[in-house]
């Protein structure tokens, strides 16, 4: 394929030997000399790039830029000046051209611009394939070779960065990836089959950092060296999905970014409720009752929060003023930030943001926007998408300004199911795809992991014969019942509950304001 190129300059006479370059390199090359023909050209046909003489006769190339930017607002524009004037400059800038050139201008600086504005998205995918390729063996060494919670860390660590790295890549890459990732969160699942039980035997001390240690490890100890904190917990958070969001936000802040252990199952009513609390959840069933919601009532699951947050700091006699808010939606995100300035006064803000736990399960239950986001990058892609236009990225840039501390992180993630595993339980058996609990549960013991004693792993037990089981890789629960016609509805949708890299390895991350 030749790439077309539009030059207007009103010395082109002087540039004959740069046009059989690029034309010698393949390129079409149109030229013009004035700015009312460059707009003609731009109206006949479109271009790849255009290079654009500032300082022209009649029409300056400022005046044309604006014109062709209506016309085509996504064709790169290079601006070629002997003026290194810093108010054109910035009005160049200002009218979003692509790159800004110094006259005299070299044939291999032209090359470079080209593959920056035209080629790059072909040489980064084409890099990103072959390091890929290059890293295929080390990282399926990296997966066979973990054998504690930190190497599973940083395998998953790797797979997010190469996710990010291939979204351009042909499908060749993205299945091989993709093929690593199963074969990950496969040997992954054994991992927590043999090792969670033996956690929840263990002092604190000799287990990772789960949901219930996050106050006593990661907030108190910065309250006590007098910093003032704002704790962020985003619903159903996923690592790929922070790395999005950091590119957006990380340039105002230094970051400290590390990942902890969510406790099983890896659902809200659990894992958050244990964040707050400080607690497992048997625990805080037993010593707070009023506070626990079991699983068949009908109440909401998480309307006890900011009281269980309160326990907690009274359990360590601790004297933090604190507040608590949550965002469901947009109206909610802007009285809370009308709110900011009320807040100053606390030790402690802590803020749950509802967004992603709803595009989740609204993808769940709409054809559209399970179209919108038909894979994991368009589901972050969505997800950045929210953080630009919400009155979240309002509250880091003021974030960002303040003295505060900010740390986030989440109750869990989700992975996109697509293997169906057939479960049968009585009536009163919960409905969440990835873990069920009840009394009279039917199932094949290999395709899961199963807890037959839930005290053991300070889980409630409704009733003495309840155990409970999860969900390992990409797998979801079905009933035999309607059997198709279930799959086909939850086959690739994103759940959470169980047992996967995605929903157990979160994001714990600490941002310092720069220059603080």
């Amino acid at each position: 394929m030749a790439y077309k190129l539009l030059w207007a300059d009103d010395e082109m006479e002087l540039l004959n030997a740069h046009i059989i370059f690029l034309q010698n390199k393949g390129y079409e090359v149109t030229k013009v000399t004035n700015g009312p023909d460059a707009i003609e050209a731009c109206k006949e046909e479109a271009f790849d790039l255009i290079l654009l003489d500032e300082n022209m006769p009649g029409l300056t190339g400022l005046e044309t830029l604006t014109r062709i930017k209506q016309l085509h607002p996504a064709t790169p524009v290079v601006m070629v000046t002997k003026s290194e004037e810093e108010d054109i400059m910035e009005q160049a800038i200002g009218s979003k051209i692509a790159d800004y050139l110094i006259k005299p201008v070299n044939p291999n600086q032209i090359l470079l611009t080209l593959k920056k504005n035209i080629h790059s998205k072909e040489i980064v995918a084409e890099k990103a394939n072959s390091a890929y390729q290059q890293n295929f063996g080390k990282l399926a060494m990296q997966i066979s070779d973990a054998r504690s919670i930190e190497e599973w860390q940083e395998v998953y660590r790797t797979i997010v960065y190469w996710e990010l790295q291939l979204e351009s890549a042909d499908r060749q890459m993205h299945d091989m990836l993709k093929s690593q990732k199963e074969d990950a969160n496969n040997m992954f699942g054994r991992f927590i089959k043999k090792n969670y039980m033996v956690w929840m035997a263990s002092p604190r001390e000799g287990r990772p950092v789960m949901s219930a240690d996050i106050f006593r490890e990661h907030i108190f100890p910065l309250l006590d060296k007098g910093e003032k904190v704002f704790f962020i917990i985003i619903d159903n958070f996923r690592y790929d999905q922070w790395r999005v969001l950091a590119e957006e936000i990380g340039s105002d802040f230094v970051i400290d970014e590390q990942l902890y252990t969510s406790i099983l199952p890896t659902a809200t009513q659990y894992a958050r409720n244990a964040i707050f609390s400080g607690l497992m959840p048997k625990q805080i069933k037993e010593m707070f009752p009023d506070l626990w919601v079991d699983e068949e009532d009908e109440e909401g699951k998480n309307l006890n929060e900011e009281q269980l947050i309160a326990t907690q700091i009274a359990r360590y006699r601790r004297k933090d003023s604190f507040s608590y808010g949550k965002v469901l939606t947009s109206v909610a995100a802007d009285k809370y930030m009308d709110s900011l300035n009320n807040l100053a006064k606390n030790d402690l803000n802590v803020l749950v943001i509802n967004f992603i736990d709803m595009l989740s399960h609204a993808r769940t239950e709409s054809l559209m926007v399970r179209e919108l986001a038909a894979n994991e990058a368009a589901y972050r892609s969505i997800t950045l998408s929210w953080l630009r236009h919400s009155a979240i990225k309002r509250l880091f840039r003021y974030l960002a300004d303040s003295k505060y501390t900010v740390v986030i992180t989440t109750d869990h993630g989700s992975i996109q199911v697509d293997t169906p595993t057939k479960v049968i339980g009585d009536k009163n058996t919960n409905t969440n795809l990835r873990y069920k609990l009840g009394k009279a549960l039917n199932y094949n013991s290999k395709e899961v992991f199963e807890i037959k004693e839930p005290a053991k792993a300070f889980l409630p037990a409704p009733n003495l014969s309840t155990s409970y089981i999860f969900a390992t890789g990409n797998s979801f629960f079905a009933y035999p019942n309607n059997y198709n016609y279930y799959v086909q509805y939850y086959k690739d949708t994103f759940q959470h509950g169980g047992i996967s890299m995605e929903e157990m390895l979160v994001p714990l991350i600490k941002l310092r304001p720069k220059g603080v």
